[in-house]
């Protein structure tokens, strides 16, 4: 039986090099068949470093979606043009499409996006860093960002909408990997539901649209979603064969959020 080890938020850049190479041994320690990563390894121009370290140690393939972290100092754009450019065991799962981890279990993912469909956009007073250091957010108004974020979920939930009931044809059950929870009751933070005044930018609502979407239309198939973003863990079962797991995370501290048996 195929075992993957999965981990979100790493933020490599973030912890010092015991920190690393502790996290390198544990991946390695595991010894999964797959290592999934669920966004925010780094940054644009360390990304590719770190998944390199990786590659070097473990023996298996590494799936991964990118999270808004890994975009800093550069744009959407271009690094996932990187992504696709380069060689290597660290593949992007948006370009990969379906992957079979089995016969019955697939595996698929999107980095997502929080998209303002959550809590209250007009009248957060939040300013991510991600409206600083990503080229095609930085320094815009709030009613020029509005449709740019909603963009970004749309693309979220066009991918799933497409790629999901392929999976579903032809296995049981699907592994879905995104970085923002596709819901707010998923975007975990200090042990409940983010606010209003977070949850515009901790929750792609179209992804989740979508996802529900899908899974209703197929109660005979099951679908588990891997997200991260908020830093906070939790588990949320929207539908009876829908479950999504919020992966935490501590800047400086990165670790595995577990590993799983792929029936």
């Amino acid at each position: 039986m195929p075992r993957v080890a999965w981990a979100t938020d790493l933020h490599l850049d973030h912890a010092d090099a015991a920190a690393r190479a502790r996290f390198v041994d544990e991946a390695s320690a595991a010894a999964p068949d797959a290592l999934l990563l669920a966004g925010d390894v780094g940054t644009a121009s360390t990304i590719g470093g770190h998944l390199e370290t990786l590659e070097r140690a473990l023996a298996c393939p590494i799936w991964l979606v990118l999270g808004n972290h890994d975009f800093y100092g550069s744009s959407i754009a271009t690094v996932r043009a990187a992504m696709l450019a380069r060689g290597g065991a660290a593949r992007w799962l948006p370009a990969a499409g379906v992957v079979s981890l089995s016969p019955t279990t697939a595996l698929l993912g999107h980095d997502g996006w929080g998209d303002a469909r959550c809590g209250d956009y007009w009248g957060s007073s939040v300013l991510l860093n991600d409206f600083r250091f990503i080229e095609e957010l930085a320094w815009l108004d709030r009613a020029t960002l509005f449709p740019r974020l909603r963009a970004l979920g749309d693309e979220a939930a066009r991918y799933f909408a497409r790629q999901l009931p392929a999976a579903l044809e032809r296995h049981e059950r699907a592994i879905v990997v995104t970085h923002v929870p596709p819901f707010a009751e998923a975007a975990w933070h200090d042990g409940g539901m983010s606010d209003a005044e977070w949850l515009p930018y901790f929750a792609c609502g179209a992804a989740g649209e979508a996802l529900l979407e899908v899974m209703t239309a197929r109660p005979d198939r099951e679908a588990l979603v891997l997200c991260g973003h908020t830093h906070g863990a939790g588990e949320l079962q929207p539908l009876p064969n829908l479950r999504v797991l919020t992966g935490g995370a501590e800047y400086g501290a990165p670790r595995l959020q577990g590993v799983l048996d792929v029936a």
